[in-house]
Parts: structure tokens; sequence; C-alpha cells
């Protein structure tokens, strides 16, 4: 099969899911009404509550969502052969990604901006509120253990990367201020920052840069350069946690949208200028636990070792870019409050949802067509670094010379992580507060709940082993997800609106997740080596974490069924459901 007929039918699915499916899904049920006063506009205080511009809340939207679960899930998932990655990226977004994500924003700017947490307290029962709020935490911790140590450990450590992100932040600080302070045309700030951003990563390829950052590389030693650039990335994430939201999240997710949408643009045009079909050395299909190295010869001293039984395990790999459920915290706690009009939640939830399922496309080819081989595949590592070389090869087919590439494709990976750390450790500190608050009135504090999830996160970081994290992050993200489905679901009952089309949905993610978990767990504890103390202590995390989300999510979507029947009986026997 040739890579373009693969891009035709994301084209198709985009069309016929966005333009089609969710078009009448939003006319004929939701029906958003722009002449209601949205949470933005009603409560609007400079710091959650801020009026955006749909084009630039598309662009928030997009980067606040898609981080490297798009990127690196396909990538691992192709272990099991490229057919059922491609499979689960299109049909898991037509019928389930973008319903999260939608209706999480409506659900949020309907009910004046509240959380999950205060809707499961009403919706599901009581106990809810807290059992969800500590799911969250747990799960967003995860997060933060998942992409810390790509960031930390393998991207911002390459000589090629810090000055490139660190312009694009400082970049990002100026679009705020441009925009917000200044009050200049959006256009004018996009070209000056997004400019301007391009510069500073072409900068960093000059070999006096990359010798500044290896020298300093050098003297801190393996691991400690690690360790240094991990803890710079916590203190990125602290700025993002504290700071007002037009100030630095905002702003610096809309400036990276553009090197990631351009990176995109750019990959896409080198795949039609260059037209490769799929490598007969990297097959459909390769085994049912996507061990690659029994499918082929992998290169000496290479070790990727097997993901796996496909389902459940496929499903929860690929953590984003089908579903997720990080995504449902973003738009109900982030956009729903930005949103100016119910009629943009389509435009901006939806759209950029399927533009994330496009970007997960875009980054399983960079695997296949852009590696040529399973063994080469190997030889890149099988994860994050496969994706910067893919593009590499993608962009070197429109002129765009591989040295430049390379580093270009490290720094996007960089920033698609970073951009949504920040506003993970934001909403950690948030779950912190609402749980604990009452009881603990100082963990209201922005900056002590921000310092204890940064602690947190760097111990997760430092002592967990990134598989299995990945796929426990994975597995507790499309739990999340199911639970967003689940809150969505009752919302819609409880307005006497149809609620299958999220309903079916939450029992597949459900099921799915809940074995992922329980199976992740498992290997957790059996890994346990107390010869090894480091690794002993991020196993046992990783099991403790599994069994309490699954714990939690059995009480929620029990307490959830109950609410789901309560209200339908309320129907059948006639009683108003709401409006």
């Amino acid at each position: 099969m040739n890579a373009i007929l693969t891009l035709v039918l994301a084209g198709v699915a985009i069309g016929l899911g966005y333009g089609v499916y969710a078009k009448s899904i939003d006319r004929k049920i939701i029906q958003p009404d722009n002449s209601r006063t949205t949470p933005a506009r009603m409560y609007m205080d400079g710091v959650d509550f801020t009026p955006a511009n749909r084009n630039v809340l598309f662009g928030y939207q997009f980067k606040s969502i898609a981080a490297l679960g798009p990127i690196v899930g396909p990538i691992v998932a192709v272990r099991y052969g490229w057919l059922p990655a491609l499979l689960w990226i299109l049909l898991g977004t037509f019928f389930i990604g973008w319903v999260q994500d939608y209706s999480s924003i409506i659900v949020g700017v309907r009910e004046e901006g509240q959380t999950f947490g205060a809707l499961s307290y009403r919706l599901i029962s009581p106990r809810a509120r807290g059992i969800l709020l500590v799911f969250i935490y747990c799960y967003l911790w995860l997060i933060m253990g998942a992409f810390g140590k790509i960031v930390g450990y393998d991207l911002m450590s390459k000589p090629s990367v810090p000055l490139g992100v660190i312009l694009v932040i400082l970049l990002g600080l100026l679009a705020g201020q441009m925009t917000y302070k200044w009050k200049q045309d959006i256009i004018l700030t996009t070209v000056v920052t997004v400019v301007g951003a391009f510069i500073g990563i072409w900068l960093g390829t000059l070999q006096g840069v990359q010798n500044l950052f290896s020298g300093i590389n050098t003297a801190l030693g393996d691991p400690g350069y690690k360790i240094f650039w991990s803890v710079v990335t916590l203190v990125i994430c602290y700025f993002g946690a504290v700071l007002p939201i037009w100030r630095w999240a905002q702003p610096i997710n809309y400036v990276a949208f553009w090197i990631v949408f351009l990176g995109i643009l750019g990959g896409v045009i080198g795949l039609i200028v260059w037209h490769p079909s799929y490598p007969a050395e990297f097959p459909a299909f390769t085994n049912w636990d996507g061990d690659i190295c029994a499918a082929t010869t992998c290169p000496e001293g290479v070790t990727l070792g097997a993901l796996g039984p496909l389902w459940p395990i496929l499903f929860v790999t690929i953590a984003c870019g089908a579903i997720s459920g990080w995504h449902s915290l973003v738009s109900s706690s982030g956009t729903a409050r930005q949103l100016e009009r119910e009629g943009d939640a389509l435009f901006v939830g939806g759209g950029a949802m399927f533009l994330e399922m496009f970007l997960a496309v875009l980054s399983l080819l960079a695997a296949v067509v852009g590696a040529g081989s399973l063994a080469q595949y190997a030889e890149w590592g099988g994860k994050a670094g496969v994706f910067s070389n893919g593009l590499a090869v993608f962009l070197s087919h429109i002129g765009v010379p591989e040295s430049f590439g390379r580093p270009y494709g490290a720094v996007f990976l960089t920033l698609m992580a970073l951009t949504i750390m920040y506003l993970v450790v934001r909403f950690m500190r948030v779950a912190s507060a609402e749980f604990l608050g009452d009881r603990i009135p100082v963990i209201r504090n922005i900056h002590v709940g921000s310092l204890i999830a940064l602690i947190l996160s760097g111990i997760l970081i430092w002592t967990g082993f990134w598989t299995r994290i990945w796929v426990l992050f994975g597995g507790s993200n499309q739990l999340m997800a199911s639970l967003a489905l689940l809150i969505i679901t009752l919302w819609l009952a409880s307005k006497g609106k149809n609620y299958w089309w999220s309903f079916i949905p939450f029992i597949f993610m459900f099921l799915t997740t809940i074995a992922a978990l329980a199976r992740t767990g498992y290997k957790s504890f059996e890994a346990v080596d107390f010869a090894d103390v480091s690794g002993a202590i991020g196993n046992i995390i990783a099991g403790v974490l599994a069994v309490v989300l699954i714990i939690c999510a059995f009480i929620l979507a029990v307490d959830g069924i109950r609410a789901i029947i309560r209200v339908t009986r309320k129907e059948e026997a006639g009683a108003p459901a709401g409006k």
C-alpha cells in the first residue's frame, strides 16, 4: 500500500467523522446556542476564565491535548504491525475520540465551568467526587512520570534541543504580552513569534551552541546531566502551573502549535512528493504479542521486547490519537472556561481531535515508511527518536537538510510534551486543593500544591521503569476517558438527550483499560527485585497505582450505572429530565 493512500484514508475519516457524524450530533442533540453567555464571559477573571478568539483557542486546544501520546503511542504500537495501529487510530477517533473532547467542552460550558469532580458529586454520588479526584491525581502523576522521563532524559539532554525550546518559551511570553497587553494584531504577533522560534531552532543546530550544551552534559556526567535536565523541565512546569493562563500556557502553546502544525504540513508535503510504498520489510501484522525481535533480526544489543497481548495493550499503548482521558480534563477545566460562543465548541474540540488523529497517522508513517524496515525501526530505538528521524526523512524530500530536520523533530517532540506537562501540574494542584483544601488549607496555596506535585513527579521520573510506566499511563489515560464518557452520558441522560453515542464507547473503554491496568499492575509486582532498590521502588509505585486506579474506577462505574438507571426510570415515570 502507498503512503498517500493512508493520508487519503485519514482525510476521508476526517470528512465523514467531523463533517457528517459530529455535525449531526452537534445539530440534532446538543444544539449549541450562541446567544447563551458562556462561563468565559460570565466569570471573566483574567486567570482561568478568559474569553479567547476561536482560532487562538483551537491552537491552544490542539497543543494542550496533543503531547507525546499521538507520537510515541503509534510508534510503539507498530510493533504489532502497522495495520492494527492504523485501524484503531482511524476508528477510535471516528467513534470515540471526538465524542469525548467535544462533549467535555459542552458539559463544562453548560454547567458554568464546573470541574468533573463537582459534576461527579451531583451526577453520580457524593462519594464520587473524592474518589474521582484521587483517580485524577494518580493519573496525572503517571503522565508526569511517562513524559518527564522522555523530556528530561532523552530530549532536553540532546545538545541541539535546549536553546530552541528556551527561545520558544520566551517568544510565547512575548506573544502573550503582544496579544493581551499591547493589543497587537494576531497576524503580526504570529509572524514575529513563529519566525523567531524557527530562528531559535536553527541556532540550536550550530556547532558552537551544541558544544556549549555538550560541555554542560560532560561536566555533569551520566546520569547527572539527565537529572539536571529533568529538573529544568520541572522548573518550567512550575511556572506554567502558577502563572495566569494568558501569561504562560495559552500563548506558549499557541506559538508551539505553529511549530508543530508546520512540521506536520511539511511532513505531509514531503510524503506526497516522495509517495513511498509500505516496505515489505515492515509487515502489516507481526504477531499478537508485539515482539518485533521475534519477527525480524534486531540489531546487536537492541532488546525491545514484547508488549503483551494485542487486546488490551494496543488500545492503551496508543494513549492519544484515538482517544485520551487527558483531553477531557483540558476540555472541561480549561477550554470550556475560555470559549466565547457555544457554537465554537465543535470547531475547537472536535476539530483539534481530528487534527491529532492526523498527527498520529503521520507518526505511524514515520515509523514504517520513514524507517523502511523493522530492523531500522529497532535501531532507531522504537520510541520517540523514531519520529524525529522519520520526520527528517520526510522533510528531506522538500529540500530541508536532515542536519536541521532531526533537531527540529526533537524540538517538536519536546514542545509536544512540555506544553502538556505544565498543564498537568496545574490540574494536579487544582485537584489536590479541591480534595484536601478544607482539611489542609495550605494545600490551596498554588505554590505549595504545585511543589508537592513536582516533587512526586521527580520521584517517579527518577525511579520508574519507562516501558511499564508508559503502559500504566496509557491504561490510566484511557480509563480516565471512560470515566469522562460516563459523566457525559449521565449529563446527557439528565437532560433527556440521546446518550447511547457516549455510553457504548464508555463500556468498551472501561473493560479494555481495566484489563490493561490489571495486567500491568501484576507485571509490576512480579518484577520487584530488592537487589535493585531504585527499580524496586519504581515497580512498587507502579503496581500500587494500578491497584488504586482500578478500585477507584470500579466504584465510580458502579455508582455511575446506578445513577443512569435512576435517571432513566424517572424519565419513564414521566418526571421532567431537565434542559
